[in-house]
């Protein structure tokens, strides 16, 4: 016997799974459905594709039989199979890195668990819901040996040869006896209508039943073996839209993409002409928990006439689309498609674009409930996109939503320019942002102070990471300029005079302050942006640091220290002051705390934060 251990996540899943962690513990047979039909798909692509299978007499199907007798249910299909190192591979161990990150999302909430673990593709597991023990018997199509998988959900499990004559997999259960509703023919057919219903291949069930079995004094009860095909076997993405229920599609997503909550939306295309394809897509209602991780799982599956091809091509959809789940389904590609082929394919090219167009579209027609929840999951990515997709760059900035200095919740580019073109006296096109962190500092940066005192809306911009980059590439919108505050002058420095007055006032202060401070900063210059505080730090805009910084932070590597202009407030009383000091000890203390306070006031921190709270106290204690 070859004992194996489990992976350690497996083991915590194990224990989750038989403590009942799904809600709802009939969805172990739709799991265990969608592998078989997995199962068939890829068998059914090699027999139109390889050489060595094209021969073969197959009637694929999947078969579930129940034995009373025996506390039993199996559900077996003819499908590829899988080879010892296979079994290890999806059964001994989550293959995806995320396993660990799923195990930490898990909240306790049985509706939003269920959830996460269809997501994480861990479905087979719940059959230790109903299982005291699950055996695996299966054989890989083109190989001799046959294996058998056994385990009872515990630490370990084995996998031994055994003899099977067909290609394809059974998964027999033993039944717990709280689980005794599984042998009842009418509780799994009802269970098969509801999640597997347009499973493209035929499901048999296969059951036993006392009947009356002969005539007039004869008549006696006897067991009858009963076999009948209960699910309707079309691939609904193929039935027209007219013969289709919500809760039809809504079922499908269900099945296939093992998700317990409805879709936000669907769409089902079918178009003819030069190319003939069908689409059916979905988005998710909430975000698969893998979206921002390397190794995603893809959420579109590509057929051919109908046969599968492939899951796991990445780019079926810009990647920034990657949480759409669906199917194309082209009648022009060859069967034989290789995924070279994919990436280069002016079919499938033309497909994919017209496919962006229709999803973009249908996201903007959204009610404003769906639409919010959309923008709730989704807004990073559709931000990427505004990155990575020039062709629909302009649709995507329809889509976009951001914080805003005026506005509660969110706001579009285009409410921000209706509300700027309606404000009194204003002429420019400009759309103002502010980058940082932190909303919380933001909306209480400085560098608000005059675009407030102006009445200037600025959209707060609080995810750095993406921000920093994708909002300068932006440039215009419908002819509006973006504008980083931080990198030009308040909206009151067109008040030369007034500014010129200062900058001759105060040069003695500002040449004792560049001296004072060195290299800490890049210059200090006097500035009519601000009106409450007395000083505030911008990047210089002129410096390729500044637009380097966001290039060593997504190489893991330690950013560059930004080089910062220090701007001074004249009108303010602690400037007015700093300009009489003539202790020279007095004067750098208020120097550096003038630096660093301005820093924090950027979601910024001081260089020496040890020094700068003595500096606070020393201050202090003069002024008590």
């Amino acid at each position: 016997m070859a004992k194996h251990q489990y992976q350690t996540e497996i083991g915590q899943l194990l224990h989750l799974m038989t403590h009942s962690l799904y809600s709802n513990r009939e969805i172990f047979l739709r799991e265990l459905v969608s592998n078989a039909n997995d199962a068939l798909d890829k068998f059914n692509y090699l027999r139109l594709t390889e050489e060595k299978f094209k021969e073969e007499e197959w009637s694929p199907k999947i078969n579930i039989k129940i034995d009373k007798e025996d506390n039993s249910l199996a559900v077996t299909d003819n499908g590829i199979g899988m080879n010892e190192e296979d079994l290890i591979h999806n059964l001994g161990t989550i293959a995806k890195s995320g396993t660990r990150a799923f195990l930490e999302q898990l909240t306790g909430d049985a509706k939003k668990d269920n959830n996460l673990i269809g997501q994480f593709g861990v479905g087979f597991y719940s059959v230790f819901m109903v299982a005291e023990r699950v055996d695996v018997i299966t054989k890989k199509a083109g190989e001799e040996t046959a294996w058998k998988f056994s385990s009872d959900g515990t630490g370990e499990y084995e996998i031994n040869p055994v003899i099977k004559d067909e290609h394809g997999t059974v998964i027999y259960i033993k039944l717990k006896e709280d689980a005794r509703e599984f042998l009842d023919h009418w509780r799994v057919k009802e269970i098969v209508k509801k999640y597997s219903d347009h499973i493209p291949y035929p499901i048999f069930l296969h059951y036993e039943v006392e009947e009356n079995v002969g005539e007039g004094d004869k008549v006696e009860m006897k067991k009858v073996q009963k076999s009948e095909q209960i699910n309707e076997a079309k691939a609904l993405w193929t039935l027209p839209k007219s013969e289709l229920k919500d809760e039809d599609y809504i079922e499908f997503y269900s099945t296939l993409w093992h998700d317990s909550e409805e879709p936000l939306l669907w769409l089902h295309n079918k178009a003819e002409g030069s190319l003939e394809y069908t689409t059916l897509f979905y988005i998710p209602r909430t975000a698969p928990a893998d979206i921002f991780r390397a190794d995603f799982q893809p959420g579109v599956k590509l057929y051919v006439k109908r046969v599968f091809i492939t899951d796991e091509e990445k780019e079926l959809l810009p990647l920034y689309l990657r949480f759409v789940r669906g199917i194309i389904d082209s009648e022009d590609l060859p069967l034989n498609v290789s995924r070279e082929m994919l990436q280069e394919n002016r079919i499938l090219a033309n497909i994919r674009q017209a496919s962006v167009k229709k999803i973009l579209s249908a996201i903007k027609k959204l009610d404003d409930e769906k639409f919010d929840r959309f923008i709730d999951q989704y807004n990073k990515l559709i931000k990427e996109g505004i990155f990575t997709d020039h062709l629909n760059k302009e649709a995507l900035l329809e889509i976009v939503r951001y914080k805003s200095s005026k506005v509660e919740g969110l706001t579009s580019l285009d409410d921000y320019m209706r509300r700027a073109g309606e404000r009194e006296g204003e002429t420019k096109q400009e759309i103002y942002y502010l980058i940082g962190d932190d909303e919380n500092v933001l909306r209480n940066s400085p560098l608000l102070e005059a675009y407030r005192r102006a009445d200037i809306e600025v959209l707060i911009m609080d995810d750095r990471e993406i921000d920093e980059i994708v909002t300068p590439a932006i440039g215009e919108y419908k002819g509006w300029k973006l504008v980083d505050i931080a990198t030009v002058d308040a909206p009151e420095a067109e008040d030369k005079e007034k500014l010129e007055k200062f900058s001759e006032e105060y040069s003695p202060l500002v040449e004792k302050l560049k001296n004072t401070l060195g290299e800490a900063v890049k210059d200090v210059k006097v500035t009519t942006r601000l009106s409450e505080s007395p000083s505030c730090v911008v990047p210089d805009s002129s410096d390729p640091m500044v637009s380097m910084r966001h290039l060593f932070r997504h190489m893991g590597q330690e950013e560059p220290e930004l080089p910062l202009i220090l701007e001074i407030n004249p009108e303010h009383d602690m400037i007015r002051k700093l300009q009489e000091i003539e202790d020279e000890k007095i004067f750098e203390e208020s120097a550096w705390v003038l630096l660093d306070s301005a820093k924090l006031a950027e979601g910024l921190e001081p260089k020496d934060k040890a020094a700068f709270a003595r500096r606070i106290a020393d201050l202090l204690s003069r002024a008590l």
